[in-house]
């Protein structure tokens, strides 16, 4: 993973912390590259993922899932009620 450290200098243990910090928030997504963004008091992290690889997109309540076993019972009902289309390629 690249670490960015922008805006000014920073200890090797306190990047670690902002590295462990983006890995429990985005957990299930695999991060490239963070950029720790120094503005005075404030830090702003901004993160670069991996792309993900599916086969199929579902749409429920507009969210996006590649996956219907992150969608609860009745929505995995819903969709498993609805008219299938094909898509050419």
């Amino acid at each position: 993973m690249k670490i960015n450290v922008i805006g000014g200098e920073m200890e090797r243990a306190e990047i670690d912390e902002y590295i462990k910090y983006a890995a429990n928030k985005y957990t299930g997504r695999q991060i490239n590259e963070i950029d720790i963004i120094i503005d005075g008091e404030y830090i702003d992290l901004k993160c670069h993922f991996a792309d993900m690889n599916f086969q199929r997109a579902y749409r429920s309540a507009d969210y996006l899932v590649n996956n219907m076993e992150k969608l609860n019972d009745a929505k995995q009902s819903e969709f498993s009620q609805k008219e299938r289309h094909k898509v050419q390629e």
